[in-house]
């Protein structure tokens, strides 16, 4: 529940503006309605007493003169009142019954729903089969705000429940894992807390610092390395990451290492340039291993909104892509490129990161995702 609170906290700004938007959708051209009133039972009368026959009596005696009334009389119960005041009041003074603003489903709001979604970075299509499957069978009908939020939430989470899937661990050691991504996507910071996090997990981990023409990248991986106990294997700044990458499988082979994770460049601007040294690197390693690497992990910015799609497209052409890992999912993100990138790639989803710290890198949960996403709580 922490990540899920620190997850909803963070997409704020993303959320609010989904539940902005669908209170003004159901608000225009909505009815306020007032739900039935509940049931009020009527009064039962007090039981009365049964009078006792009186035994016959013999003649009458002298009849005695009444008791004094008291000063102090006991409360005469008011009347029963009649229903329908009852009901009448009930109505004048909204007791018993909420309003609450309903909107009937039809094409209009149909349109202005799709706006919405695509405003949100969800894209053209996810957005018009998200809104078709919320109208399936509910055409027609009255919905509240609360309604075509949850409808909205269980639509995204449908969308997103096939990817949802955690790194997948393979019997190779040392299983290889080639992270690739931008500079600046969380690619460096993402391969600490995955090492830690597996270091943590009782799993035996090495990291290649591959992005040689970045000194602070490698810096910062030395600091991760340094606070997870996780070695990290280096080269002189404009070293050749294919060489680096030969020596540190050489040397997670022979240290019995469950796992070596390698970063790579991010620059995009030459891809051709980068296509050959990723395809190099994929060589030389493979002359120590044939089968790697075993996963090949995309990190992408979620506050690059529909830009995540163009990258998914151009590395998944650079490299096999495997699997995706999203990052800085923070209050000026449009989350709804997530489900965009479900919905049209279907690559699996392992993590999703929410700020620096190294539980703020968690596996991705759809639900919880779809609840935060929406301004539900969960559950």
């Amino acid at each position: 529940m922490a990540f899920f609170s620190k997850l909803k906290d963070k997409l704020f700004k993303s959320s609010s503006r989904l539940e902005e938007g669908l209170e003004a959708i159901v608000e225009d051209g909505g009815e306020e309605t007032v739900a039935p009133d509940p049931v009020i039972p009527e009064p039962q009368p007090e039981p009365q007493p049964v009078p006792e026959i009186p035994d016959p009596a013999p003649a009458p005696q002298p009849v005695e003169p009444p008791a004094p009334i008291p000063t102090d009389p006991t409360p005469v119960a008011p009347p029963p009142e009649i229903p329908e005041a009852k009901g009448i009041l009930n109505r004048l003074f909204n007791r018993g019954g909420t309003t609450e603003i309903r909107r009937t489903l039809d094409d209009d709001m149909l349109e202005q729903l799709e706006e919405l979604l695509i405003a949100s970075d969800m894209g053209v299509d996810t957005a018009l089969r998200v809104t078709s499957n919320m109208a399936e069978g509910r055409f027609g009908r009255k919905l509240s705000t609360l309604e075509i939020k949850q409808l909205l939430a269980q639509e995204v989470s449908r969308v997103m429940e096939p990817v949802a899937k955690p790194l997948p661990i393979y019997p190779n050691r040392p299983q290889v894992v080639l992270v690739v991504g931008v500079n600046g996507s969380g690619k460096t910071t993402t391969i600490g807390k995955l090492a830690s996090q597996f270091k943590e997990a009782g799993k035996k981990v090495v990291i290649a610092a591959g992005d040689t023409f970045r000194a602070a990248a490698v810096e910062q991986l030395q600091v991760w390395g340094d606070r997870a106990g996780v070695p990290v294997l280096t080269a002189p700044e404009g070293s050749d990451p294919a060489s680096l990458a030969f020596d540190a499988l050489t040397r997670a082979q022979a240290d019995g290492a469950d796992l070596l994770m390698i970063d790579t460049a991010g620059r995009l601007q030459n891809r051709a340039d980068l296509m050959e040294e990723l395809a190099k690197i994929v060589r030389v390693i493979r002359k120590v291993d044939e089968t790697a690497p075993h996963n090949t992990l995309l990190v992408l910015d979620a506050t690059t909104g529909q830009n995540a799609l163009s990258q998914v497209e151009t590395f998944r052409k650079l490299a096999d892509v495997s699997g995706l890992v999203m990052t800085k999912l923070d209050g000026t993100a449009k989350g709804g490129v997530l489900v965009a990138l479900a919905d049209k790639f279907g690559l699996p989803i392992h993590a999703i990161g929410v700020g620096e710290q190294i539980d703020d890198l968690a596996p991705f949960d759809p639900e919880e995702f779809a609840a935060a996403l929406t301004g539900l709580d969960k559950g």
